[in-house]
């Protein structure tokens, strides 16, 4: 059984943003453990999570939406060694976060704030069991922080998440779920 990661992020990141070097290394470390990367298939940290791991020899899936005007993402990108076609966002989303035994949430936007909340939810409300869901880098944590130090998110929900600095802490939070 593959072992499924979706990496979320930025579709569009401006020249030289690091994030997108970060999230080649992370590709990389992915595969580099016998972890499949997938992403939405497009651009920016996506493209960059694909090529990490591509360049590595691991399997790149990517869930494209084909058939609808997007705003930045257009193409395919060329790391992609499986596509799997989505009728719209909605589906997309839910393939991307159902079909992964865990997430890397890398510096990103709406989309992928969106895409952080629905896996931390789904495994809130039990939809999925517990699984790594893992923010890189400082870019989230004060955001999540605000989320979590509130009275609003009791600490069985908070500890769903956890923070990464470094590859390497990527891939020591997922071995440590004994993924199958």
């Amino acid at each position: 059984m593959q072992k499924i990661i979706s990496v979320f992020g930025a579709a569009k990141l401006p020249d030289q943003d690091p994030a997108y070097d970060w999230a080649v290394m992370v590709g990389r470390a992915l595969a580099e453990n016998g972890y499949t990367v997938m992403t939405g298939g497009y651009g920016g940290i996506m493209e960059a999570a694909s090529e990490g791991a591509a360049k590595a020899q691991g399997h790149v899936i990517g869930v494209t939406v084909p058939n609808v005007q997007l705003v930045h993402e257009r193409v395919v990108n060329p790391y992609v060694k499986q596509e799997v076609p989505c009728k719209s966002y909605d589906e997309r989303l839910h393939y991307l976060v159902e079909n992964a035994q865990g997430y890397v949430v890398m510096p990103g936007g709406i989309g992928t704030l969106q895409e952080l909340t629905e896996a931390w939810q789904q495994m809130r409300i039990r939809q999925l069991t517990p699984r790594p869901l893992i923010c890189y880098g400082n870019y989230w944590r004060t955001k999540v922080e605000m989320l979590v130090n509130s009275p609003y998110v009791p600490d069985q929900h908070a500890a769903l998440v956890q923070f990464a600095y470094h590859p390497e802490d990527v891939i020591r939070i997922l071995r440590s779920f004994n993924l199958s």
